[in-house]
């Protein structure tokens, strides 16, 4: 039962846009409490919604092994779950870290433009630190070593380096962690392939 219980829930908000996952155990606990309904998908493409008790009443009616069960029920996980109430898309940041500035340039050099391992790239003060250059997300950039010993403590414009690009804060995009490889259950491709999962960035690993 714990196996199931802590496996992830694709959430959707009430406009059926993905914005994030749940464990199974938080999701029984939104339809418990009448805060979402569980999302089931029909042969044809379309798709139903349940209540906990019309939930509960399937669950019974049609027995699934991917089922928790209680003391004197059981009750079928669901995959996807939609909220009755939250409509709108979550605001974040991305973390200014080493590993998404990494991510954002997809580890190629801003200045030669080549792409190197991790281990061969630096971070680089585009306008240096003691000419009163911010550690920002616009004034770092990934450079390889080559350019790194060749600009040193200049502009770029004076090392006769030129950017490829402008380096800016990204911009943060719902449900991140589907482009991390997450094996995500077969229910959630359909609302995965309907939103714009144009992910830049992953999150700065634990």
């Amino acid at each position: 039962m714990s196996l199931f219980l802590n496996q992830q829930v694709l959430v959707l908000n009430r406009l059926w846009q993905a914005v994030n996952v749940c464990t199974v155990r938080r999701a029984l606990t939104l339809l418990f409490e009448g805060h979402a309904h569980a999302v089931l998908g029909a042969n044809d493409g379309s798709f139903q919604t349940f209540d906990f008790k019309e939930w509960h009443h399937l669950s019974q009616n049609e027995p699934h092994p991917e089922s928790v069960h209680t003391i004197s029920f059981k009750i079928r996980v669901p995959r996807v779950i939609v909220l009755l109430l939250f409509d709108r898309l979550p605001k974040k940041e991305v973390k200014f870290t080493r590993h998404n500035i990494f991510e954002r340039d997809r580890n190629t050099c801003q200045y030669c433009g080549h792409i190197f391992e991790r281990k061969d790239l630096n971070l680089d003060h585009v306008i240096p630190r003691d000419r009163g250059g911010p550690t920002s997300w616009e004034n770092i950039v990934c450079s390889c070593i080559k350019c790194n010993t060749r600009k040193a403590n200049r502009t770029p414009y004076e090392a006769g380096l030129h950017l490829i690009r402008k380096p800016k804060r990204p911009k943060w995009r719902p449900f991140l962690q589907v482009n991390f490889g997450i094996n995500y259950h077969d229910d959630w491709k359909h609302f995965l392939d309907l939103a714009y999962w144009n992910v830049e960035l992953g999150e700065d690993p634990a």
